[in-house]
């Protein structure tokens, strides 16, 4: 199972106040970048995870993690909000820099 167009407009649409993103599909799903750094993927389910090394200080609460990656689902109530998905990237890119 691979990603849909809808999907990956819907994960782009989400996290349109970061400024300019690009993406790039690999293994049925896809990452999401931001000036060059990865920040999120898409898995092939359509579920979006944010990168973190600490899922309790961006989401207010465990979520879970992406295999043994250092992505952790976004909570659904971001995914209706996208101010609130965008601060939660803002912060998730941060802690990457």
């Amino acid at each position: 199972m691979s990603l849909s167009d809808g999907d990956i407009a819907f994960a782009v649409d989400l996290f349109a106040d970061l400024g300019a993103l690009t993406t790039r599909k690999m293994f049925g799903g896809m990452c999401l970048y931001h000036d060059g750094t990865v920040f999120a993927l898409q898995s092939s389910d359509g579920r979006l995870y944010l990168k973190t090394k600490d899922p309790i200080g961006l989401f207010d609460s465990q979520t879970d993690q992406f295999h043994n990656m250092p992505y952790y689902a976004v909570p659904e109530d971001l995914l209706d909000d996208p101010d609130a998905a965008c601060a939660a990237a803002r912060t998730a890119l941060m802690a990457l820099a």
